[in-house]
Parts: structure tokens; C-alpha cells; sequence
């Protein structure tokens, strides 16, 4: 009885909400499939991998410049209106694609696409706290969310290696675009808990930018922001060359490059199932560290004489590593912005996140074509470690939500004296701690 009362799929609002996740996870997934198909037919094992990269970190420069600035335009707007419009804007562009032949066609219509994605992921994951109010519910979304992310690697691999039997590879953007409408369709089934009151208040820049500076401000994001980066060093080497090492070392790119994939989710599933309990007794930021030092281990794992289970049990490793850093961070901005401020702070963690992706999918690219595909995992499994090792500096180990401070600058019966009462003529008092108007910096705070 009580793991149905915290179960998150007992609200159907969320129901709702993790069927059209799962729909637009799907259509990604058999586009990315789709576009790393139609890398190798362009390039060959030879320049696959490069190509590869270039499309991702186009992908990565529309998410990075964009995402901010789709949050501010989009404040004050009906938030299912507007993510409903951008599902059908992702699944009309994506037709075209089935008779793109060149890089350049790729890249120009990739780019419009995620540009699109970097105003929707941001304003759904926002969505989702709002929906579960109970962080213990939430957490368990969260992983929810993971597995669903784990469907570009399972699910989606698979059905493509389905529909490959039925119509060539170009046409598989079509059936990418098939999906988005389950996605519309349920965002319309969705109620959405009411929004919040009309955050367009100030310059436009100044809105854009205030995640930004929330993130740049608080320790334990920075610190996240550096785990994040972490992993995309090395998972980069996993997203972008296996399809080139299906090719070159499986022998055929089309048959093993998808079973290879969804191997890697059926990792990524089983991290995150395991993670709630993994964070009840270590916390979020011991979790997404053994993640982080777990994918480079088993990047060394790759100079093995590895056959085809080999190969697969590898991937399993990935993905699993992988889940435990990217599954808490949710909860991590969550507890680190009040609930008007978390679309501004999910848009910011996108944005930068992404930001760590641009660097990392070219490099794995280069990487492999000018020192060989292990040679690369190797070198950026080391840098996974050496970021990690940042981290764990920059984000204390102590890091309780609730902090101790003073507001001198308030005069007495100032409403947020009165919803937090304080003591002294200094109005010392403690409460769960953000950054906002009231709290401008983490100076002059300890933890409770």
C-alpha cells in the first residue's frame, strides 16, 4: 500500500505527462538512428564518426544558445499550448530529412530541429515539480523520466531494426515523425497544474540570464554542471564512434550497431532503478560521482580482447555508469530553486549541460579519426576522472538544503520575515536556501 501511495504513476497528471516523454523519446531515438545511418552511407567507417560528430555538436549549438532565451520568451505563456505547438513544429521537420543527401542539408535542418527541442525539454522537466509536489515522489519520477531516456537506446534501436525490414533507411525520419503525434496527443490529455504568476517582469536579457546566474552562483549546480561534464567526455566516445565500431570491428554498422545500442539502455535502465536507493545511502552527489569514475573504468575496458558478448557487456556498463550521474541531477535543481524560478534554472542546467556535449562530440570524433577508437576512449576516460576530481572540490560534502542567514537589509514585518520568522535585530533565521532577489550570493551562510 505505500509504494502505490508514492508511486508518481498514481497521479495522472504525470501518466499523461511520461506518455508523451516516452513518445518523444521515441522519435528522437529513430532519428538519431536515422542520422547515424545516413552518416555512414555519406562517409563510410572512414569519416562516419567525424560526420557524426559535426551533426551532434549543431544539435549542441542550437541547445546551448537557445534554450535561455526560448525560456524567457516563453514565460508567461500556457505552458501545454506552447509544448504542443513545438511538438508539431519537431514533427514537420522532420519529413524533409527523408531526401536530404548532404552534410550541409543535415546540419541546417538538425539545427532548426533542436533548436525547436531547446524551448520544450527545459518547460516539461519544469512541469514535473509542479506536478509532484512530494520530493520523495518526485525522486521516484525521476527515475521514471531515466528510463524513459533509455528508449533512444533500446526501444528505439529496435524498432528501427524492425522497420529497416519494411522501407529504407531515409524513410525512418518519417516514422520519427509518426511518433510526435502520440506525443501531441497526450500533452492534450494532460491537466497541467496551473502556472505560475507572469514571470515577463524586467529586461529581456536580464530573464534570459537569471538561471544563468542562479547556477553560477550555487555551489552544489556548479558542482553538478562538472559531473555532467565528466560523463559527456567519455559517453561522448560511446554516442558518437559505435556505430563506426560496429562497422569496423562487428562488421556490419546497420545490424550490430543498434543491438549495441540497446544493450547500452538496458544499462541505463538498470542505473536507474537502483538510484533512489543509492542516494538514500550515499546522497546525490556521492551517486553521480561513482557514476562519472565508473564510466572511465570501464572505458579502460575497451583495450581488452573483447568478443561480441565482450562488446555488449561493455555497453551494458556505459549505460548503467551513466544513469547514476544523469538521474539525481533533477533533484538536484530542485532543491536548489524556489518553484518560479525552476524553468529559468532547468533552461540554464540544458543550456549548459549541452554546453559540456559541444565540446565533448567533436573531440570524440577527432579524437578517433587522428588516434584510433581505443586510444581515444582511453584518453578521454582519463579526462572524465580528472573533471570528476574538480567536482568533488568545487561542491562541498556537506551541502544541506536549509541554511542559516541574516537579512539586516529588511525592515521588521517584511513578508518574508513573517513567512520565516527571525530572530535578533539582524533577522537571523533558517530556511531551504536559493537563490533569488532576498538571497543574492551564498556568502554569509551555514549549513543547519
Amino acid at each position: 500500500m505505500k509504494q502505490i501511495r508514492i508511486s508518481p504513476l498514481a497521479n495522472p497528471s504525470f501518466r499523461t505527462l511520461f506518455a508523451a516523454q516516452v513518445f518523444s523519446l521515441l522519435a528522437i531515438g529513430l532519428m538519431t538512428v536515422a542520422m547515424s545511418l545516413a552518416a555512414y552511407r555519406i562517409g563510410g567507417v572512414v569519416a562516419a564518426g567525424q560526420i557524426m560528430g559535426f551533426l551532434l555538436a549543431v544539435k549542441m549549438v542550437a541547445y546551448v544558445g537557445v534554450a535561455p532565451l526560448a525560456e524567457a520568451l516563453f514565460a508567461g505563456r500556457r505552458r501545454k499550448h506552447v509544448m504542443i505547438a513545438l511538438d508539431l513544429g519537431r514533427m514537420l521537420l522532420l519529413l524533409p530529412m527523408a531526401f536530404a543527401t548532404q552534410t550541409w542539408q543535415f546540419a541546417g535542418l538538425a539545427l532548426v530541429f533542436f533548436a525547436v527541442s531547446s524551448g520544450f525539454t527545459p518547460l516539461f522537466q519544469s512541469v514535473i515539480p509542479d506536478v509532484l509536489p512530494d520530493e520523495k515522489v518526485y525522486s521516484r519520477a525521476l527515475v521514471w523520466s531515466r528510463i524513459a531516456y533509455t528508449l533512444e537506446s533500446v526501444l528505439s534501436p529496435i524498432i528501427a531494426a524492425l522497420v529497416l525490414q519494411l522501407i529504407t533507411a531515409e524513410y525512418l525520419f518519417w516514422v520519427a515523425a509518426m511518433a510526435f503525434c502520440g506525443s501531441i496527443v497526450s500533452l492534450l490529455a494532460t491537466r497541467f497544474p496551473s502556472d505560475k504568476t507572469d514571470q515577463r517582469k524586467g529586461p529581456f536579457l536580464r530573464r534570459a540570464l537569471k538561471g544563468l546566474d542562479i547556477y553560477r552562483k550555487t555551489p552544489r549546480l556548479r558542482g553538478l554542471f562538472l559531473l555532467n561534464f565528466a560523463l559527456s567526455l567519455s559517453m561522448a566516445w560511446v554516442l558518437v564512434n559505435s556505430v563506426v565500431l560496429a562497422g569496423a570491428r562487428l562488421g556490419d554498422a546497420e545490424e550490430h550497431y543498434p543491438i549495441l545500442m540497446a544493450f547500452y539502455g538496458l544499462g541505463a535502465a538498470l542505473g536507474a532503478v537502483v538510484v533512489p536507493r543509492l542516494i538514500e545511502r550515499l546522497d546525490e552527489r556521492r551517486t553521480m560521482l561513482a557514476g562519472a569514475l565508473m564510466h572511465a573504468l570501464a572505458g579502460l575496458g575497451i583495450v581488452l580482447p573483447l568478443g561480441y558478448a565482450g562488446y555488449m557487456t561493455l555497453w551494458v556498463g556505459f549505460g548503467l555508469a551513466a544513469s547514476l550521474v544523469l538521474t539525481p541531477g533533477g533533484l538536484v535543481l530542485a532543491r536548489s530553486a524556489g518553484a518560479a524560478d525552476r524553468p529559468a534554472v532547468f533552461a540554464a542546467q540544458f543550456s549548459l549541460s549541452h554546453a559540456g556535449w559541444l565540446v565533448a562530440y567533436p573531440l570524440a570524433g577527432q579524437l578517433a579519426a587522428l588516434a584510433g577508437l581505443e586510444q581515444a576512449l582511453l584518453i578521454l576516460s582519463g579526462l572524465t576522472v580528472a573533471t570528476a576530481a574538480v567536482a568533488v572540490r568545487v561542491w562541498p560534502a556537506t551541502d544541506p538544503v536549509e541554511r542559516e542567514h541574516e537579512h539586516p537589509e529588511l525592515p521588521e514585518g517584511h513578508p518574508h520575515l513573517r513567512e520565516e520568522p527571525a530572530r535578533g535585530p539582524r533577522h537571523r533565521h533558517a530556511h531551504a536556501f536559493h537563490i533569488d532577489d532576498l538571497h543574492p550570493d551564498w556568502t554569509g551562510t551555514r549549513p543547519v
